[in-house]
């Protein structure tokens, strides 16, 4: 198959140089007379030759996309089944293997008869021909919906397997509750083969003047440049399970349900947390970023009136350090709950539906209240409420933080999950131990003045 995608595609570039000589043709008349217009006849041609060498490098494109594919299918599998024993032709066989399309039902699925947790200890441990061919396929099921959204499962090694569908979307690429600062920021692929990723900086930049006079020396400001590190972290759990419930429980795909949904749930949150908080070097949240925007708010008694012109310090503090407009703010339910229920002079509350709009400042968007994500707007930006925002910091550990931000600044950057089976540690109890982890970089500290945080008294716990 893929040998025979090659083929086509050497076919289709030989092709393509007619194509691309029918173009200039077209223009070759106009072009020996120093025309500056085309006749009608001239312009029908040059549309249709044109439209002729699109079309016909879609198709290219398409057939080296299907190749590159083929050349990852082959790869994983010979990968797989080396780790197996498998022979070349079972290898054969393995690649040959349909591809789900269109509305055919996944492997693994909620509510389906087959276990993905089963069949990986089925595979690892007993080395069952038929979990192995089922995981497998599901790993090209995985790679193909998710390639088809514009995502990959870089950063694979070996010895995994790719979990379901349903899970990857459930908390990896997906806005989910849970990890709302996470799926809010500027997110990418992890590569692989890497412990840390670095991007250059320029330090200072060169510089520009009026000339003094004419016939004398420009401005000369050497530029300076540096790097920032992000430390690739891993985020993972495990779970151990008995034999006894793999192989006579008749749950099925609900087993999956639980475990991996429960597992991928506190991935969520660790993951969100990780962008938040972490406070490590090469690893820094976006609340402990050194050099970013600080606002104080000060207040034993606060109220949303004295706060609004706080957020909007924390705005103009991005425009005017990053040159660049604020994006998102984030807080806490709590501190947005707060906001809904404060009111005017006149007693007219100043969270309003945005239909009402423009009585009041702040609009609640949405008809169904949310107790995360995306939630109203405020001074023209979206507001995003997060539970994984702290509520335990400040001299009286009782205060929460706003965060304002330009989140096209900061990267995360996730690999693909992976899940793995072990009967060694667990034998003698007979028992499984399922290992599930991923592994993350975040890119914080780029551009520090795209980051603005309220921090005082004034974010202690709100009375209502």
């Amino acid at each position: 198959m893929l040998e025979f995608l090659r083929k086509q595609l050497a076919k289709l570039q030989e092709e393509r140089v007619a194509l691309a000589a029918a173009v200039d043709k077209a223009l070759e008349a106009a072009r020996a007379e120093k025309r500056d217009a085309l006749t009608e006849a001239e312009t029908t041609a040059f549309a249709e030759a044109r439209e002729a060498l699109k079309k016909h490098d879609e198709e290219i494109l398409a057939r080296a996309e299907a190749i590159k594919e083929a050349e990852a299918d082959e790869a994983r599998a010979a990968k797989v089944a080396a780790l197996h024993g498998a022979t070349p032709e079972e290898r054969a066989a393995q690649q040959r293997a349909p591809i789900r399309t269109g509305a055919e039902p996944t492997t693994y699925r909620k509510g389906g008869s087959e276990s993905y947790f089963r069949d990986l200890a089925m595979a690892n441990v007993k080395q069952s021909s038929d979990a192995i061919a089922r995981l497998q396929r599901n790993d090209r099921e995985v790679q193909v919906d998710l390639e088809a959204r514009g995502l990959t499962t870089v950063d694979g090694a070996g010895g995994e397997f790719v979990p379901p569908l349903w899970v990857v979307d459930d908390y990896v690429k997906l806005a989910r509750a849970g990890r709302v600062v996470a799926d809010q920021l500027n997110g990418k692929d992890l590569p692989g083969g890497t412990d840390s990723i670095n991007l250059p900086k320029i330090a200072t930049g060169t510089s520009t003047a009026e000339q003094a006079t004419q016939n004398t020396a420009l401005s000369d400001t050497d530029m300076t440049t540096s790097s920032v590190e992000a430390k690739v972290a891993t985020i993972g759990g495990k779970q151990i399970v008995a034999v006894q419930l793999l192989e006579q429980s008749p749950l099925g795909a609900i087993l999956d349900e639980v475990i991996l949904g429960d597992l991928a749930a506190d991935y969520a949150v660790r993951a969100d947390v990780f962008v938040i908080s972490n406070n490590a070097a090469g690893k820094r949240g976006l609340l402990n970023v050194t050099g970013i925007n600080a606002v104080t708010y000060t207040d034993a008694s606060p109220t949303a009136a004295e706060l609004y012109p706080k957020i909007g310090d924390g705005i103009q503090q991005i425009h005017t350090n990053r040159f660049m407009p604020a994006e998102k703010i984030f807080m806490h339910p709590r501190r947005w709950a707060w906001l809904t229920v404060q009111v005017d002079s006149t007693g007219r509350p100043l969270v309003i539906p945005a239909a009402n709009l423009p009585q009041n400042v702040i609009a609640a968007m949405g008809e169904n209240i949310v107790a995360e994500g995306f939630v109203g707007m405020l001074q023209g930006l979206p507001v995003y409420v997060d539970a994984n925002i702290p509520v335990n910091l400040g001299a009286g550990t009782n205060e929460d933080r706003i965060i304002t931000a330009r989140t096209s600044d900061v990267l995360f950057m996730e690999g693909s999950p992976r899940a793995e089976a072990f009967r060694e540690t667990k034998a003698d109890q007979l028992s499984v131990l399922f290992r599930f982890y991923n592994y993350a970089a975040l890119h914080s500290e780029r551009f520090p003045k795209s980051i603005s945080v309220i921090s005082g008294t004034g974010l202690i716990t709100p009375t209502f």
